[in-house]
């Protein structure tokens, strides 16, 4: 063998050891505001009940609901693909794992509203409600009949009901640990959020109530409701849903848009508030960029065109439903809003046909950078980061069984997840179950 080639080099180890000297606080930084995904569980959708309506069977009511409107409606896979679209080959599988998830888990995230879906009551009246709330929800989990998330609404803090809103959080969290304590994956959801101010001063809201009750620093963290011009873009020209991410150090868990307060803050006529506007695709897209890489997720909003009435209109809502549903997860919002529980049925085919279409060319791409060999895809770490979250998402939600994805990649559960694990602790966020 010959020598070894020289290789030269021009910069001293003082010059290098200098610039890691100069770029540790940047480090730092981005540890800190972009932590990368929880890794925890994120449903598929949140329920909105308003709070003078909630009882411990809420989700077995809503899924019920759905099950009749199946069994009236489209009583068979091939009726209930016919349509929405769905491929023969789908049919079965979609439609036999729609009815088990209405069946078993109806409703994944439970929100009780005290805002919009509530509206104004005497003080008394909410304070009764807002106990009673925590109480039903401590009484579901005790029973095993509560959503796998659940939380609440508040009103915003805006001066008008700024006093309101921070008493019913108050009463809430403490019936709750009155009643047994905060359950895991708990959300607090504050709209109408305009400036980064009215986050931070949410986020220190939460902080006085963990002093108050010994909580661990940290453990209640809170959503973003994005239903203003202000939010996305700020009097400076900024984006000002990025700053009340950072504003709130650390405690915002999810960003949800509104659809029918932004689109009415905007001028957009009713006849066109929906989901699929051209300004609610520019609001979502900030929330997107603003919210990647620091662990707070984004949701969409809701449709307001009920699956209710005559077949004929019953099968033209499922289409509107099921069509919005499928654009939102191809722009990767992976959460929405169902306001009905006729939406359930067309929410979780959507999912579902969307899972199922994409297993086997996700498997593909993912089974060729485990075993490191050649594939028609060059993939990145990151690409297998992100294939690896989206098998996980169908395993939680019921779309996937783990023999499906065990079967060409050799992967579990550990190992999938050990693929789209984020930086840092992920069970140590707010929230975190």
């Amino acid at each position: 063998m010959g020598q070894p080639e020289s290789i030269a080099t021009s910069l001293t180890d003082a010059v290098v050891e200098e610039i890691g000297a100069s770029l540790a606080p940047v480090d730092a930084e981005l540890a800190r505001r972009y932590p990368g995904d929880p890794g925890t569980r994120q449903p598929v959708h949140t329920v909105y009940v308003p709070a003078d309506s909630l009882t411990a069977a809420t989700p077995r009511e809503w899924g019920d609901r759905a099950l009749a409107a199946l069994d009236e409606h489209a009583p068979d896979a091939a009726s209930f693909a016919a349509v929405l679209g769905i491929a023969p080959g789908l049919a079965g599988p979609v439609h036999s794992r729609v009815r088990a998830k209405l069946e078993r888990e109806p409703v994944e995230d439970l929100r009780v509203d005290f805002e919009d879906g509530y509206g104004h009551r005497p003080d008394a009246e909410e304070d009764r409600d807002a106990a009673r709330a925590a109480r039903l929800l401590a009484e579901a989990r005790a029973a095993g009949t509560a959503a796998p998330l659940v939380g609440i609404r508040v009103k915003c803090l805006e001066a008008p009901v700024r006093e309101r809103s921070v008493r019913t959080l108050d009463i809430f969290l403490s019936g709750l640990l009155e009643s047994g304590g905060l359950p895991g994956g708990l959300a607090l959801t504050l709209p109408k959020v305009s400036h980064p101010g009215q986050a931070a001063a949410m986020a220190r809201l939460l902080a006085a109530f963990e002093s108050a009750r010994g909580l661990e620093p940290g453990r209640l963290g809170f959503e973003i409701q994005v239903e203003t011009s202000q939010a996305v873009l700020a009097a400076d020209g900024t984006a000002a849903v990025a700053r009340m991410i950072h504003s709130a150090g650390g405690r915002v868990t999810a960003l949800h848009y509104g659809t029918f307060d932004y689109s009415a803050c905007l001028g957009v006529s009713a006849g066109h508030q929906a989901p699929d506007h051209p300004a609610a695709d520019h609001a979502k897209a900030v929330m997107q960029v603003a919210a990647a890489g620091t662990g707070v997720r984004v949701s969409d909003g809701s449709t307001n065109v009920l699956p209710v009435g005559p077949t004929p209109r019953v099968h033209e809502a499922w289409r509107l439903h099921y069509g919005l549903t499928r654009r939102a997860l191809a722009r990767a919002y992976h959460q929405g809003w169902d306001m009905h529980p006729g939406h359930l049925p067309t929410r979780y085919a959507a999912v579902f046909a969307f899972h199922r279409e994409g297993l086997a060319r996700t498997t593909a791409r993912l089974a060729p950078y485990v075993r490191r060999a050649p594939g028609d895809v060059m993939d990145e770490p990151a690409t297998a980061r992100a294939l690896a979250g989206q098998l996980l998402r169908g395993l939680d939600c019921g779309a996937l069984d783990l023999d499906e994805i065990t079967g060409p990649t050799g992967l579990d559960r550990a190992d999938l997840e050990s693929f789209a694990a984020p930086r840092g602790d992920a069970a140590s966020g707010p929230g975190s179950r």
